[in-house]
């Protein structure tokens, strides 16, 4: 992995929220890319249950201030920034006070799905690219973990697709069993039309359910990881029906030569050909 860039684009990190496969794999794949030799940045939103003086969050002004368009409202980002402790490792917080300063991440007390989660997921998204369009940063794989961060594909390959930064950047997205009943808001895709996506490229968010996000994410992917040991049979079915390099599950305390391996010669398989 030496000298390669990936980009970590996670609904969860730990240490920051509780332990979960997809917690746990935005943590070691960038750490295992660390140790290598590669560069990394990582993304998650920043979530009102995260203790920002435990973890010593921190604003970066330099790179907070814009604002971001969602369903014709200006919503101001800000991105806080914090060092995962004993790693040489920095995690960026997309945050804003109408979305994520509530004490909670997905669902209120009652477990009840948040109204807003489908903005929370399109402001996250746009808020990454603009984030690494700042840092000038351009990645050689961009890795998706989590349905929150499921909008980022689709944005990439449509909104910003001609832009030169992310022209040879390769989205790889994990899928997880880690789903949530019922749909977001119906009114999901007229948001997204307001941005002048393709017709074609909202085909599944009619219904905004938890496997036709996914659906939406993996199409809009180069490759594809099994995150979790089993997926929906609809998940499967759908991995199945795309032409695309899908690495089998791996377990924490495995992954790492087998990540590498697809990495390097299944995601970045064109940039080794014509080099």
């Amino acid at each position: 992995m030496k000298e390669k860039r990936v980009l970590y684009v996670s609904s969860e990190v730990i240490p920051y929220l509780p332990e979960t496969e997809a917690s746990s794999m935005s943590y070691f794949s960038p750490k295992m890319v660390n140790d290598r030799g590669g560069q990394i940045r990582i993304f998650m939103p920043r979530f009102g249950n995260i203790n920002e003086r435990r973890h010593q969050l921190h604003e970066v002004i330099r790179l907070s201030g814009m604002n971001l368009i969602i369903n014709d409202l200006d919503m101001p980002l800000i991105i806080k920034v914090a060092s995962i402790p004993k790693e040489r490792m920095q995690v960026y917080f997309i945050d804003n006070e109408e979305y994520f300063k509530r004490k909670a991440t997905l669902t209120d007390e009652d477990g009840n799905l948040f109204p807003d989660n489908d903005e929370r997921a399109i402001f996250f998204a746009k808020g990454v690219i603009e984030t690494v369009k700042k840092l000038n940063w351009a990645p050689d794989i961009i890795h998706v973990h989590g349905w929150m961060a499921g909008m980022l594909p689709l944005y990439l390959k449509n909104y910003y697709g001609n832009d030169p930064l992310f022209e040879d950047s390769k989205i790889v997205t994990s899928v997880y069993n880690q789903s949530f009943d019922g749909s977001l808001d119906n009114e999901m895709i007229d948001k997204l039309r307001f941005d002048a996506l393709d017709e074609e490229a909202l085909e599944f968010l009619e219904e905004p359910t938890y496997d036709n996000i996914m659906k939406t994410s993996l199409k809009y992917s180069d490759a594809i990881i099994k995150g979790s040991e089993e997926l929906s049979p609809e998940i499967e079915s759908f991995v199945s029906s795309l032409d695309r390099p899908v690495l089998e599950y791996h377990a924490p305390d495995s992954f790492a030569d087998a990540y590498e391996n697809f990495y390097l010669n299944d995601v970045l398989t064109e940039e080794k050909e014509e080099a």
